[in-house]
């Protein structure tokens, strides 16, 4: 190994052994930390509303209003999420009754076109039963069970409580922190930093308003379309994989699915399977060719592929709400990058700029 090879072997070393702490630092942190990103992101979609009641309001109770209303809505959407579950619970009967005669012709094909037969079904039947079983035995008792579950939604309710006091004391203090922010650095720099400041809030204001916007166009898409089909409760169905968008390519199967779930399964007729096929089909269309680039636009200048990673990754370290912060956090740390000398290959990589390309 030449010197060259060791001088670039070295820093390769030290930054993949500094990104794996960084990232097993974050995820032990998710507790503490996934609560108070999730607070500045939203924080920073309220300052144009904090704002606008500023008019007519000091600064603390226009702060407190507008965290008010963020929670009320949040209570919205969790009362539609809990009605469809209602709604899920009270047909599961009807749906094993609807969906009996077609797995038995489901099972009746197999046998015909397979080499499977109605022992081998039964043999796993049995082993799946005695794993089931064997699973439920071996995590402990009832009281165990029962304190496990109280303790997730305990957990749960505090970091959403915790969650609206942050954007509270966020937006109350957001001069604050913000000069403080300034005082880090030389006069010399303050104006651009300043600009950071002010480019990274827009970034996440556009992302997260276009997407708002397109939630509520989707809805409305998909109650026409699943109304049509014939789907029950099209309009908390339709809301609720409207909602689901939020969470990048994943968001819209997961929709699909609950539409198939909640509409086909409760009824079994082909007619709504195929209309549940066509709407999610053409309004997915729509989203990704119409509206997304209208709406939402490129405020938020990522490349494809490091999105999909950074949702990976989000996964990975806090799951579902780290998948849903990915790209306004991505986005973020993008603009960092551009207006940082020596981190501007960074953010040429992140973006989907062409034009310094061979």
């Amino acid at each position: 190994m030449n010197k060259a090879q060791k001088t670039l072997l070295f820093p390769l070393v030290i930054l993949l052994v500094g990104a794996y702490f960084l990232f097993l630092g974050l995820a032990e942190a998710k507790g503490f930390l996934a609560p108070l990103v999730t607070a500045i992101i939203l924080a920073l979609l309220l300052i144009p509303l904090g704002n606008l009641i500023e008019h007519k309001l000091n600064r603390t109770f226009s702060s407190l209003l507008s965290t008010i209303l963020l929670f009320l809505f949040s209570i919205g959407v969790f009362v539609l999420l809990s009605f469809q579950i209602k709604s899920f619970v009270d047909d599961w009967d009807k749906i094993k009754e609807t969906m009996a005669p077609k797995i038995e012709q489901l099972q009746s094909y197999a046998y015909e076109h397979t080499a499977l037969s109605s022992k081998d079904l039964e043999n796993y039947k049995n082993n799946n039963n005695n794993n089931i079983q064997r699973l439920i035995t071996s995590s402990g008792n009832s009281g165990e069970k029962a304190f496990n579950f109280i303790n997730s939604v305990t957990s749960f309710i505090s970091n959403y409580l915790l969650t609206f006091i942050y954007i509270f004391f966020l937006l109350n203090y957001r001069k604050r922190f913000k000069t403080f922010i300034l005082k880090l650095f030389s006069n010399q720099r303050k104006q651009e930093v300043k600009q950071i400041i002010n480019e990274t809030a827009r970034v996440a204001q556009f992302y997260l308003r276009g997407k708002l916007i397109l939630i509520v166009i989707l809805s409305i898409l998909y109650s026409i379309g699943l109304g049509i089909s014939g789907v029950n409760n099209f309009i908390l169905i339709a809301v609720i994989a409207a909602f689901l968008t939020l969470i990048p390519f994943i968001g819209n199967i997961i929709g699909m699915g609950l539409a198939l779930i909640f509409g086909y399964l409760t009824q079994g007729e082909t007619s709504i399977l195929i209309g549940v096929i066509l709407t999610f089909t053409i309004v997915q269309f729509i989203e990704s060719y119409v509206l997304e680039p209208f709406i939402v636009g490129d405020k938020v200048d990522i490349h494809p592929f490091f999105v999909i990673l950074a949702i990976i990754l989000g996964n990975m370290i806090w799951g579902i709400m780290g998948m849903i912060l990915a790209i306004p956090v991505l986005g973020i740390i993008n603009v960092i990058f551009n207006h940082i000398p020596s981190l501007k290959a960074f953010g040429y990589l992140l973006s989907t700029d062409n034009s310094s390309e061979d």
